[in-house]
């Protein structure tokens, strides 16, 4: 069985009920259930809206009409009035992952049409080709109008798929105070990445190494969580396990990567120490491209053998991932830094380096402005945050 150390495991043998419903991994169409999961509701395929099929525990049922975020929704709801049901209910653990916003950005029918006025942001590097990026951005050239109108389109549509996302979280916080629960219960909303539109001309996608497509939402709300407060922190996704643990009193194993951020929000007021941990940290940010032959788009020009992937004639057939679109990344937040280092792994080995504070659209490169020395340090931190596990790689 996969997985047998995850979160949900570690929580469920120490008590708790845990509950998963959505979309779970790309391509995931599991004939069983993965550990650690109560309850299971899991999306086959990727991202879709309608005519999807569910993991539903023990069988695979298939739904046309139900639109998935109001199914996920409703059960969400009843995981959690059942569970708080009983004159001694356990601790629960629940995973709601919805796939908006994600494409094909389909609203619900009730919620289509809401933003027909928004516009993708116009950021500075918005339909901007920039020549001083690695090869796969750099090919980029002007944005079409009818490119620039399907992106807003698209803006408008990604929205919309969200009021039902708002719509849940709304049933779910109510369906939490019925229970008496929300006063005792921690509450989670992220992302798994970002999102680009328009900027240095690339379409739409994700997979570059731009704040635009790593930077995510993180809110929380729960027993000692600060309310209305933006918390000035340095953190990410893997920081979100060992938290989860120590909020539930539970030891952290050294194999976890990440690190908990329990006591820097008990430390709100202690200003120096919100800073000291928010400037003294250091993250990895990697992607692997995935052109294969299976990528190829007979619509846009090319070969099967070029291995390029996401070209679309929506985006005027420039592909937004290849092979080796692949780097990895230090983002840099000590010393009063803030700064992203990158190492490509194509033909030309390209680098990229953006100081954030002082150009938080990412417009100039200033890898080669930096100190040799500081270009291969940043070198040997990639060597070993790469190859690290567990406690080791918190530096």
């Amino acid at each position: 069985m996969f997985e047998p150390r995850s979160l949900p495991t570690l929580l469920q043998k120490h008590g708790y009920q845990t509950f998963f419903a959505g979309k779970y991994l790309n391509q995931f169409k599991g004939a069983e259930v993965p550990n650690g999961w109560d309850e299971f509701y899991g999306l086959h395929g990727n991202s879709r809206y309608y005519n999807y099929t569910l993991r539903e525990n023990t069988k695979n049922v298939s739904f046309t009409d139900i639109y998935l975020t109001d199914l996920l929704r409703d059960k969400a709801a009843a995981f959690i009035r059942n569970s708080t049901m009983n004159h001694h209910p356990k601790p629960f653990f629940a995973m709601v992952s919805p796939p908006a916003a994600h494409a094909p950005f389909t609203p619900a029918p009730r919620h289509e049409g809401v933003f027909p006025h928004v516009r993708a942001l116009r950021t500075p590097s918005f339909n901007a080709p920039d020549k001083n990026k690695h090869w796969l951005v750099r090919s980029a050239q002007h944005l079409s109008n009818d490119s620039v109108f399907t992106i807003d389109k698209y803006f408008q549509r990604r929205w919309e798929t969200l009021l039902a996302v708002d719509e849940m979280m709304v049933t779910l916080i109510t369906v939490l105070n019925e229970t008496q629960c929300l006063e005792n219960t921690y509450i989670i909303y992220t992302s798994d990445n970002g999102y680009h539109l328009g900027q240095f001309a690339q379409p739409f996608d994700k997979r570059q190494p731009y704040d635009t497509d790593i930077k995510v939402p993180l809110l929380i709300r729960g027993p000692g969580v600060p309310a209305g407060r933006l918390m000035d922190m340095a953190v990410s996704l893997v920081d979100l396990t060992p938290t989860i643990l120590e909020w539930a009193g539970l030891p952290v194993p050294n194999y976890i990567d990440g690190r908990s951020f329990k006591s820097e929000l008990s430390q709100v007021h202690q200003t120096n120490k919100k800073q000291q941990f928010s400037k003294q940290r250091i993250l990895l940010i990697e992607y692997w491209g995935e052109g294969n032959d299976d990528t190829y788009n007979p619509a846009c020009p090319g070969n099967r053998t070029d291995h390029l992937a996401q070209c679309t004639p929506d985006a005027d057939c420039h592909c937004q991932d290849s092979w080796n679109n692949t780097y990895t990344c230090i983002r840099d937040f000590r010393y009063n830094l803030d700064r992203i280092y990158c190492e490509f792994r194509d033909t030309e080995n390209f680098l990229e380096a953006y100081d954030l504070h002082q150009d938080p659209y990412q417009l100039k490169n200033i890898v080669y402005d930096l100190l040799p020395m500081e270009r291969a340090l940043y070198g040997l931190l990639l060597q070993n945050l790469t190859k690290c596990t567990g406690k080791t790689c918190n530096i």
